[in-house]
């Protein structure tokens, strides 16, 4: 009785369709930000990202930890790419990923495919529950990833401006003092 499960979820995102490409789909980028992953990496030949490439992925404790390869299928540079799980594990019978880019002003719609299989219908409800928790958190983790430089871009600014008020009040606190001194 396999129980199939659908999960899309789409978010703006302000970068290029082509950055968010290559860390969404390079493993080894991929396992830096996803907090999903505890670590991905290529298995075999070819070494990069390519039509039926296979790479071993494993997920966090929280997600059992479970162990899979995958094999990448549908690429389209900076439009869409995906992987699919060659066999089954634990409570997945099939399990996939699809990742879309469409370019739009200011940046890109993130759009999230992940397409699971469930061996029994009881597990179907907290399964889906997971692979829900899963999308969003993907989505997440790189619109923070894609962030990040801006982030702390804006955070050294702020520092660099309180220091320079900070500077300038000491400097007319002191004229003041100086000025007092002089009467």
């Amino acid at each position: 009785m396999s129980e199939e499960i659908v999960v899309k979820q789409s978010m703006p995102m302000r970068a290029r369709p082509e950055v968010l490409y290559r860390l969404a789909l390079e493993p080894r980028r991929r396992a830096g930000w996803d907090s999903n992953l505890v670590s991905a990496a290529y298995a075999g030949e070819p070494q990069r990202l390519a039509q039926n490439a296979l790479v071993d992925f494993k997920f966090v404790r929280r997600l059992l930890g479970l162990k899979f390869q995958a094999r990448y299928g549908q690429l389209i540079p900076s439009q869409r790419g995906g992987w699919e799980a060659v066999r089954p594990f634990g409570p997945l019978e099939k399990f996939s990923q699809q990742w879309n880019f469409k370019p739009m002003p200011g940046g890109t719609e993130v759009t999230l495919t992940v397409k699971g299989t469930v061996r029994y219908k009881w597990i179907r409800t907290q399964i889906e529950r997971v692979l829900q928790n899963m999308a969003v958190t993907a989505l997440m983790d790189l619109q923070r990833q894609v962030d990040a430089p801006t982030a702390q871009l804006v955070e050294d600014m702020g520092r660099e401006m309180a220091e320079k008020q900070k500077a300038e009040q000491k400097a007319a606190k002191n004229a003041a003092k100086a000025s007092k001194r002089k009467k």
